[in-house]
């Protein structure tokens, strides 16, 4: 186990602590409340005090079923205050309110020439860390940026922007990654498969690049808060079957595009199914490995195509932040639940098994009870 190594800030405020608490990945469904040291920084490195962290679904995969070695700190959508500053770091300086973006690329390799970003070595090293092997360090009170982030994914959020929407900005960037590769058309109709906070933020893109959209769900809640923000064409698959559903609303046909925003690869023959000949269905959620069955000839003599998008792009960041950044769409009404990084186990388990009333969970290292 690589450990991250501890270099020598160039001055750390005399309020920052020594010591933060953290939630420690060690194992299967094994995440532990610890005292672990301050992370220190070293030249064109920053120090973050977290104010709020989402919690992803491939944090929640990693966790479940230890794909990752042990010990970690885990979470990405991070966002919070520049507590100190490296030497030679001249365009933030401590009390700054910043997202940070944990995975940038050198936009320079095979991968980068052929904007295949997610690919690239130096993207997947992730850039920010609380401690032990760099994993996003946002479970935890503060996380050290490194520099190649600093320089190149790091950014200011303004005053009248809350945390809390800027925590948006990666899980907005992944998903418009999604969009983009499915080369969505004003004239189309796409479903989305999966109303949580990704299904929900996939539909409004979809809806923003001029195409028809229905959403889908096993539950009333979800689709309820989806028709809120105006994806009010919503199927209840508990009840209504999408395939017969979608052709009805398509002279027969099926949809244009599909795409899949929840896991489950047995969910892919279905969105196979409702798509037309000729379709796309994009994977948005199948990030682990495993055997999938669906039709070969719906490949090739249907010409449909099954399309993948992960993470984030580097080329979409600066999209991603004026979306966010410019409240178009009050993301922070996602979220549903606040949890103090003391109960960062029950966030966790809520997030993994969502209830009927849960939506978006995030922690927050500063609060002190939950909502």
């Amino acid at each position: 186990m690589a450990i991250a190594p501890q270099l020598t800030s160039e001055h750390i405020p005399d309020q920052i602590p020594s010591t933060m608490l953290a939630a420690v990945y060690r194992g299967v469904n094994d995440v532990r409340l610890e005292t672990v040291p301050v992370p220190e920084i070293g030249p064109g490195e920053i120090l973050v005090k977290v104010h709020t962290c989402g919690i992803c679904g491939t944090d929640l995969k990693k966790i479940a079923t230890g794909s990752h070695s042990a010990p970690r700190i885990f979470g990405h959508e991070t966002s919070g205050t520049v507590a100190a500053v490296g030497r030679n770091v001249t365009h933030f300086a401590p009390g700054d309110r910043v997202m940070v973006f944990h995975h940038i690329p050198c936009s320079q390799c095979y991968y980068c020439r052929h904007k295949t970003f997610a690919q690239c070595e130096t993207y997947k090293k992730v850039g920010c860390t609380a401690g032990f092997e760099p994993s996003g360090g946002g479970f935890a009170e503060y996380v050290r940026v490194m520099d190649w982030i600093v320089a190149n994914g790091t950014v200011r959020i303004p005053d009248n922007i809350s945390f809390e929407q800027a925590s948006f900005v990666e899980p907005v960037n992944t998903c418009m990654k999604g969009i983009e590769r499915l080369e969505l058309q004003p004239d189309e109709t796409v479903l989305v498969i999966g109303q949580g906070p990704i299904g929900i933020i996939l539909s409004i893109l979809a809806k923003r690049a001029g195409a028809s959209v229905i959403t889908s769900d096993l539950y009333e809640p979800m689709l309820t808060r989806a028709k809120a923000i105006g994806l009010e064409n919503a199927i209840n698959a508990s009840s209504i079957d999408p395939v017969q559903e979608t052709r009805k609303q398509t002279e027969g046909r099926g949809t244009d595009a599909v795409i899949l925003a929840v896991g489950g690869n047995s969910l892919i023959r279905t969105a196979m199914d409702i798509v037309r000949p000729g379709g796309r269905v994009l994977l948005f959620a199948q990030t682990q490995h495993g055997d999938a069955g669906f039709d070969p000839a719906a490949v090739c003599v249907d010409e449909k195509t099954l399309i993948g998008s992960y993470s984030a792009s580097v080329d979409l960041q600066d999209q991603s932040v004026r979306f966010v950044m410019g409240g178009e769409v009050a993301l922070e009404k996602l979220i549903s639940h606040r949890f103090p990084l003391h109960q960062a186990s029950q966030a966790l388990h809520l997030a993994a098994h969502p209830q009927p009333d849960s939506m978006k969970i995030v922690i927050q290292p500063s609060q002190k009870g939950s909502q």
